[in-house]
């Protein structure tokens, strides 16, 4: 939710925001004259309720004579306070909607337009030349085939398309890469955290979650209850409606949880394998911290993601996305993306955000100042999620279908070093 006093103050900060992300800036105006509007009924409101409270103190002081009129009065006076609070309800209730439907602002050097229009801020590691070492680079899932590791036939026998099973060394992986990630997290003074993969809609809205992308959430109609797309979800509510203390630095939570997505309207697009799935595991780093601080948590955030990318011996670059891909609650979004041989592209494994003050405000999270309480800022950022699998099992594969084991994941598979080819599942 955006701070309505900065925006009466300086709207056209909004309205560029609205047009860097190619939404409409009329909706800053239709904002700002559902406020007035309200501010305007409220005060009419309470002016009349003045009133008649004057009125109905002077009853006790009239004369017989006055007092069936003075109580007439009273009572009219009465259905126009009860009407005019009505009328004020609902002016905040059409401002509240309008305000649900303004997304973040984006930050100062946020690249405008859309999915495409990104900035490539740096490049890390050499991808490596297939063609030179003498054969063709299998796809993730051949390989996982190969390993005994990914089972995707079954996965859709028994839930569907775009499920999968992961079996053998493709559990112990994913199991190895989340508590890698886990384990970096613990290192940089996070609180690790399972949380909760149903929440409330108050919970999902808060977050942002719940606007033009809410197709993409699963819903359970007769709990009246979300699955989560990612633990950011349940660990922005954690402190929902609390005052909490950054006196001694930002409060930091790593979640470990699944994941669940529709993927509504991705028909087509990186069907095969595990790329683009419905449920999935992630470790979700989350920071609570003061507004002028934001940014420099974002810089670590990301430091913490490359980290875990350097771990894993992976090629990668980091993109500043364009604000018309950040997403509602984001006011600026960096995205790590990791080479993948068998299509000669980047895929997405991290994202960083940094939501401002946007979804503290939606859920009342606040800190305790000089001059009362105000609201914090929330950043997110993941660490390790299932997809990783994918560019692990491209990057580090062998021309005899085994794959190398990055360095750093070799104590979290008891040593082992190449994962071999099975014959048969």
């Amino acid at each position: 939710m955006i701070d309505l006093k900065s925006l009466r103050e300086d709207p056209d900060v909004a309205r560029a925001s609205q047009r860097a992300r190619g939404e409409d800036p009329e909706l800053v105006d239709r904002v700002l004259a559902a406020d007035e509007r309200r501010r305007a009924l409220l005060t009419a409101f309470e002016q009349q309720r003045a009133e008649q409270k004057e009125v109905s103190r002077s009853v006790g002081k009239a004369s017989p004579e006055e007092r069936e009129h003075i109580l007439a009065k009273a009572k009219a006076l009465a259905e126009q306070v009860k009407a005019a609070e009505a009328e004020a309800g609902a002016a905040q209730s059409e401002l509240d909607e309008l305000l649900a439907q303004l997304p973040n602002l984006v930050l100062d050097g946020v690249p405008s337009g859309g999915e495409d229009d990104y900035v490539v801020l740096k490049e890390v590691g050499t991808p490596r030349d297939f063609a030179a070492e003498g054969f063709e680079p299998a796809d993730h899932l051949d390989i996982g085939n190969g390993l005994g590791g990914i089972d995707t036939e079954r996965g859709a026998k028994v839930s569907g398309a775009r499920f999968y099973y992961l079996t053998g060394i493709g559990a112990r992986l994913e199991l190895a890469l989340l508590n890698a990630a886990m384990d970096t997290a613990l290192a940089a003074g996070f609180t690790p955290v399972i949380t909760p993969t149903l929440v409330k809609p108050e919970i999902m809205a808060g977050t942002g979650f719940l606007g033009a992308h809410a197709d993409e959430i699963y819903r359970l109609e007769a709990d009246d209850l979300y699955l989560v797309g990612t633990s950011e979800v349940a660990l922005a509510g954690y402190h929902a409606g609390e005052i909490i203390d950054l006196s001694d630095g930002p409060k930091r939570y790593a979640g470990w949880s699944a994941c669940y997505r529709r993927e509504a309207g991705s028909y087509g697009k990186d069907t095969r394998g595990i790329i683009r799935v419905h449920q999935f595991h992630k470790v979700e780093m989350f920071s609570y911290v003061r507004v002028e601080d934001a940014e420099a948590e974002h810089q670590r955030l990301l430091g913490w993601e490359e980290q875990m990318l350097a771990l894993v011996d992976l090629p990668y670059r980091v993109i500043d996305t364009a604000a018309g891909d950040l997403g509602s609650s984001a006011a600026r979004k960096f995205d790590c993306e990791a080479w993948l041989p068998s299509q000669q592209r980047y895929l997405e494994l991290t994202s960083t955000s940094n939501c401002t003050t946007f979804q503290a405000r939606r859920l009342g999270v606040r800190e305790r100042g000089e001059r009362g309480t105000h609201p914090v800022a929330t950043l997110n950022g993941t660490l390790g999620t299932t997809r990783w699998i994918v560019a692990i099992l491209e990057n580090h594969q062998n021309a005899d279908g085994s794959v190398r084991v990055p360095e750093g994941l070799r104590p979290y598979l008891g040593g082992l070093e190449v994962l071999e080819p099975v014959t048969a599942r």
